[in-house]
């Protein structure tokens, strides 16, 4: 793989010191007010180099109560399933029809420490206290953007249905029992799909989101119906488009990966129409930094940050990108896939990486703003460079980390703003099992009892 010749790292790293902005910790009252220059934009994404760092959760915390408590914004939308994420928007924004509710266990799989967490339980606790002193239409809320929940998200319709439409909830049954044989291990539907040659449950499917849009005015009709036909329009998307997903997983690894974008996209775009109002999103690096600066873009690929780039484009500040990164510490992490989870130390970064340039510029953290308007031309044109940066998702092999965790980027097309932590730790998980532990002592709702 070859590369632009670039600056000498010392000398861009001097660069970047000069002109970011360095930040206090993370639970100084202030931390958040770094991002107001953000708050014009009607979404903010803000990334993470890895799913178990704690400094990213708490930091894109702070900032997202701030662009709630002093601009406004209304929806929190994370890298996680609808139905997970519709049991803590009821709790979060004291839904009325939660009141009595039992209790329910939320992002009870694999990786469960993703959202299980200290920092998103705290979180979550504020939001609730922040919303129980304001009238309900004005709280934020919570809301999935992910696609992995075909089973949950199939019993959502058929529930919502038996209570507004019983003969539609008798189609939703018949329909979607051609997928029943696979809710346990959905990826094997994609392989028998392949098998046949043919999509046995993808015409049900669709057809079952059609008759329910169809229906939207009669589902709808009444007042506590309003919220519960979005969360049942919402389900039946997510079966259909994750139908799609399993398919494409053996056709082609870059259609699955963008299926999946697309669904997050389509998703947030929806719940901007719903709601109105402004949006944070929470996502990796590799979904929310635009793609097509990244090397994913010689594999095919698009993401979530590049399709709102290029679809809410009414005026140039109406997106924000927010990166994040680290040079070494602690992650939670899995070796494979549904293996434990561990406490893994972070190789330091490689010399020829974006993040060895930051780690040089000797500041222990900082917000390097990278917009135009903003920065210094000089910047921004040294930060187009093209450099190794680290993904470190719900895996992670130190041992094998070039070829499994670094991609080329160019870091000022790929983000408008760029948080560091020189060092960082470890999330504090609820489990370390996957997913046989029972909860943790200490663990409240809605995360489960």
């Amino acid at each position: 793989m070859f590369f632009r010749k670039s600056q000498s790292v010392p000398s861009l790293s001097k660069l970047i010191a000069a002109n970011c902005v360095p930040l206090p910790e993370i639970e100084n009252p202030t931390f958040g007010s770094y991002c107001d220059s953000f708050a014009n934009s009607r979404v903010v994404l803000i990334g993470d180099a890895s799913h178990g760092t704690s400094e990213f959760y708490r930091a894109r915390a702070a900032m997202t109560q701030r662009l709630i408590t002093q601009h406004g914004f209304n929806i929190v939308a994370i890298e996680g399933d609808w139905p997970d994420c519709r049991t803590i928007d009821s709790h979060v924004r004291l839904h009325p029809g939660a009141v009595g509710m039992k209790h329910m266990s939320v992002f009870k799989h694999f990786p469960e420490w993703m959202w299980r967490n200290r920092e998103m339980q705290r979180f979550v606790n504020w939001l609730r206290m922040h919303n129980g002193e304001l009238p309900y239409d004005q709280r934020a809320g919570v809301y999935g953007l992910d696609l992995y929940s075909m089973g949950s998200s199939i019993q959502a319709v058929i529930k919502f249905l038996e209570k507004t439409n019983p003969s539609l909830a008798k189609d939703a049954r018949r329909r979607y029992l051609c997928l029943e044989p696979w809710l346990a291990a959905p990826a094997q539907y994609g392989r028998v799909a392949m098998q046949k040659g043919y999509a046995p449950c993808e015409s049900g499917v669709l057809e079952m989101l059609k008759q329910i849009l169809a229906s939207r005015l009669e589902l709808s009709a009444r007042q506590d119906s309003k919220e519960g036909f979005l969360d049942a329009e919402m389900n039946a998307r997510l079966v259909r488009d994750s139908e799609r997903y399993y398919r494409s997983m053996y056709w082609a690894e870059n259609e699955s990966w963008n299926l999946r974008d697309m669904h997050m996209f389509e998703t947030l775009q929806r719940l901007l129409q719903v709601k109105g109002g402004k949006a944070v999103v929470w996502a990796h690096n590799s979904h929310l930094g635009d793609a097509r600066a990244t090397g994913m873009k010689d594999r095919g690929e698009l993401n979530l940050g590049q399709l709102c780039r290029m679809i809410f484009n009414s005026r140039p500040d109406e997106v924000a990108i927010i990166g994040m990164g680290t040079h070494d510490g602690e992650v939670a992490a899995a070796e494979n896939w549904d293996e434990d989870m561990r406490i893994m130390s972070v190789n330091h970064s490689r010399s020829d990486s974006w993040e060895r340039v930051m780690h040089d510029t000797g500041v222990p953290s900082f917000l390097l703003d990278l917009r135009s308007g903003y920065q210094q031309e000089e910047i921004r044109t040294a930060c187009e460079e093209e450099k190794l940066e680290r993904f470190i998702g719900v895996i992670y092999r130190p041992d094998t980390e070039r070829w499994s965790h670094y991609v080329r980027s160019s870091l000022s097309k790929q983000f408008d703003a760029f948080v560091w932590f020189d060092t960082t730790h470890a999330v504090e998980a609820f489990e370390v099992h996957q997913p046989e532990e029972a909860v943790e002592r200490g663990e409240t709702y809605p995360f489960g009892l």
